[in-house]
């Protein structure tokens, strides 16, 4: 797997037949381990271990739809009253952050409302903090710290 610009972690890759697996800690189970995979696992252990976001408030690939289709959120942190606070799109490092990967999470981020949005290939790092009073995006340098 790709070197990434996030902090090293503790990861457990195992074999099964063909595949590679990496256990995930918020699902409790190992899963194939994919380039997108690498870098949400990554990013996960980022937002925990030096953003202090609780575990117990991030979600992987929940569905949420949009216009009557059924999408999947890489990773999305909820506050404590439950509301998306942070929406997360994972690309593998190969791939380059595009306009169409920012529509494609400013599209998701119409039904959810985070107040923040990610998009990260685990090289490159956008932040966005989303006003959808005026309907404008303020480019954040660094993924805001957990405050509960």
């Amino acid at each position: 797997m790709d070197a990434l610009n996030l902090p090293p972690f503790d990861f457990k890759i195992t074999k099964s037949g063909a595949n590679y697996l990496i256990f995930d800690a918020l699902r409790r189970k190992n899963v194939v381990l994919t380039p997108e995979e690498w870098v949400r696992q990554h990013f996960v252990h980022y937002l925990i271990g030096h953003l202090s976001y609780p575990k117990s408030l991030i979600s992987i690939e929940r569905g949420t739809s949009y216009n009557k289709l059924q999408k999947r959120t890489d990773l999305c942190v909820y506050n404590n009253e439950g509301n998306p606070h942070l929406l997360i799109e994972c690309k593998a490092a190969h791939v380059p952050i595009t306009q169409e990967v920012v529509k494609q999470v400013s599209v998701y981020n119409q039904t959810l409302h985070a107040k923040y949005v990610v998009i990260t290939n685990g090289l490159q790092h956008f932040c966005w903090e989303v006003d959808f009073k005026t309907r404008q995006f303020k480019a954040l340098q660094e993924v805001p710290v957990w405050e509960a």
